[in-house]
């Protein structure tokens, strides 16, 4: 299957009206974000006509938006609300200071990320000229092993939930990955020892990741914060208490009181 096709749509007897609605705000992804209204039939696994009467009603509303070429686009209205999440705008708006601060100690890139089942979500991403390349934007997402700050927020993560994700399967995209579930369990004892999460080569062969988790008012953990470096450059005894003091910030501005922490 080509990484532009879609599986077989299941009977459309079978799918009930909001899973027919999500599907076609599905069918937009990173490498399809505009989409004639046939592309939207095929990939939601609609038929023309339902197609059009879903795309229809999104558009009138402003979840979907179509332009003079008669391509649809993801709407204003879904990011209205997508920045309500507590997870997201707010959080953002919250840690921008100290993400700020620690770029400007760095000038590294500086990442807010916040986890969502077996991925994490980036949601901020701060950049410098010289800073390494990462493929990084706002919204993407990557399993959580492969990360620092998905390392960060895997080892503050419920134990079952931990030891299904170890059992595996482990995506590997360098020759760096950490695909055996007995080193990633370590890796994750080291995180939750050090406070702070080391990610080397994991995702591309020349960067490395340093790592510390955020943590909400009742002191769970609801974020994390890195930054990437070069690996030829990189200077993890420097960087992991600056990284720890904007986790520290964040976690303050979010109402986490350490002290009153048993």
């Amino acid at each position: 299957m080509t990484a532009d096709a879609v599986p077989p749509p299941p009977d459309p007897r079978t799918r009930s009206a909001p899973d027919r609605l999500l599907s076609v705000l599905g069918a937009f992804d990173l490498e399809h974000p505009a989409l004639c209204l046939t592309d939207i039939s095929r990939r939601a696994g609609l038929t023309l006509s339902t197609a059009h009467r879903l795309v229809a009603a999104l558009t009138e509303w402003g979840a979907l938006e179509r332009d003079d070429s008669g391509l649809y686009h993801v709407g204003l209205r879904l990011w209205e609300l997508a920045a309500l999440a507590p997870r997201g705008l707010a959080l953002r708006q919250i840690a921008l200071p100290y993400l700020e601060d620690l770029y400007e100690a760095t000038h590294e890139n500086v990442q807010l990320a916040v986890q969502d089942g077996p991925e994490v979500v980036y949601t901020e991403w701060l950049s410098g000229r010289s800073a390494v390349g990462v493929h990084i934007r706002v919204g993407a997402r990557w399993p959580l092993h492969a990360t620092g700050v998905g390392l960060a927020l895997l080892a503050h993560s419920e134990a079952e939930f931990q030891e299904q994700y170890c059992a595996g399967p482990l995506a590997s995209f360098t020759p760096y990955t950490v695909t055996e579930p007995a080193r990633l369990r370590r890796m994750l004892a080291e995180v939750r020892r050090t406070g702070v999460a080391v990610s080397s080569r994991q995702v591309t062969d020349d960067a490395l990741s340093v790592a510390a988790p955020v943590r909400g008012p009742g002191g769970s953990v609801v974020a994390a914060v890195s930054v990437v470096v070069p690996q030829a450059d990189a200077q993890v005894p420097v960087l992991a208490p600056a990284v720890r003091l904007a986790a520290r910030g964040i976690s303050r501005g979010l109402g986490w009181q350490p002290e009153k922490e048993t």
